[in-house]
């Protein structure tokens, strides 16, 4: 039986390098391959292209890598709760790629097919659509947007077995389930990792395929972006 299995995080993250496109897959904190993450902060890598829903908050996720300025360019959809990835966009040290969110979806889906590009109404005479093909399908415009290349794509799942099959929860399966494939080498970091046979194949959301190296993580955080409580009458 095939195994994807690897001991560790250190083990699965061999072969990035310094200026590498990554995607990392969720939503928000939700879904967010933390402990990957994590460790990539303990390396001296940099110039790395992250293409990602968002940046993460200053203290957790993709801000620990922004902090110690690890990423070079960030290609992301909703990047408004983390401090310091706007004081480095608006000086200049961070450059930003923003991209409608269900574009970002699908060129991470694309990708994940192995269709080169698509085209899409979403972001037509804007800025976003500067420099790229324009054409009328049904009397409508769409602008051409390729899909990504990433030299890796990491990934958060619930659950796991060693062939690679993951199943998601909630809300991260946002992105998380795009992403998987979508990458040169897709890293799968999971809650609990169980010998294959152990999934329902019908529960199975991504195939064993899809990914190259899986790990069960250490420590995980339900970190909430904006928490919000209504006041006791």
């Amino acid at each position: 039986m095939i195994t994807k299995k690897v001991d560790s995080v250190q083990d699965a993250i061999k072969g990035i390098e310094s200026g590498m496109t990554i995607m990392f897959g969720g939503f928000g904190l939700c879904g967010i391959p933390e402990n990957t993450i994590a460790a990539l902060v303990n390396t001296s890598i940099s110039d790395l292209t992250c293409i990602s829903n968002n940046a993460g908050v200053d203290d957790f996720g993709l801000g620990l890598l922004l902090q110690k300025k690890q990423i070079k360019k960030m290609i992301s959809s909703y990047v408004g709760e983390n401090a310091e990835f706007e004081r480095q966009m608006l000086s200049g040290e961070l450059e930003v790629e923003l991209t409608p969110q269900g574009t970002l979806a699908e060129r991470c889906r694309a990708a994940q097919a192995g269709i080169p590009a698509f085209f899409t109404p979403a972001g037509y005479g804007t800025e976003v659509a500067e420099g790229k093909e324009v054409r009328e399908f049904n009397g409508k415009m769409h602008i051409m947007e390729e899909a990504f290349k990433a030299d890796f794509a990491i990934v958060k799942a619930w659950k796991g077995d060693e062939a690679g099959n993951l199943i998601f929860k909630g809300t991260a399966r946002n992105f998380n389930a795009c992403m998987a494939g979508a990458g040169k080498i897709t890293i799968a970091e999971v809650e609990e990792l169980v010998p294959v046979g152990t999934l329902d194949p019908n529960q199975i959301h991504i195939p064993g395929i899809m990914v190259q190296r899986i790990f069960q993580g250490e420590k995980f955080e339900k970190r909430i972006e904006q928490l919000t409580v209504r006041q006791r009458n």
